[in-house]
């Protein structure tokens, strides 16, 4: 299972248990977020670690920086990298 689909499983799962959505959420206030969050995930059956999250931000971030303009000197700067933890928790929050 790619890690897109592992993401829009969890959240599916989310959406549905108030618990383990409520776990999620308070990821966010944790010393080490994005590490409470994957051990959270992979009790739920999605396993994941930390560097898969952060790799599939970059990944994203390339693709964009790729597309615009072939992606070399003159393909705009992007202010943030695509951070999938924070995008995960934004969604899990309008809920």
């Amino acid at each position: 299972m790619e890690m897109t689909d592992k993401l829009e499983a969890l959240f599916e799962k989310a959406k549905e248990d108030e618990t383990l959505k409520n776990k999620l959420l308070e990821t966010a206030k944790s010393a080490n977020p994005i590490a409470d969050f994957c051990e959270i995930a992979s009790n739920n059956g999605f396993s994941m670690s930390v560097m898969d999250i952060v790799n599939q931000g970059e990944e994203f971030y390339a693709e964009i920086k790729r597309s615009t303009n072939g992606g070399g000197e003159n393909s705009p700067d992007l202010d943030f990298q695509s951070d999938e933890y924070s995008i995960f928790l934004m969604r899990l929050k309008k809920l």
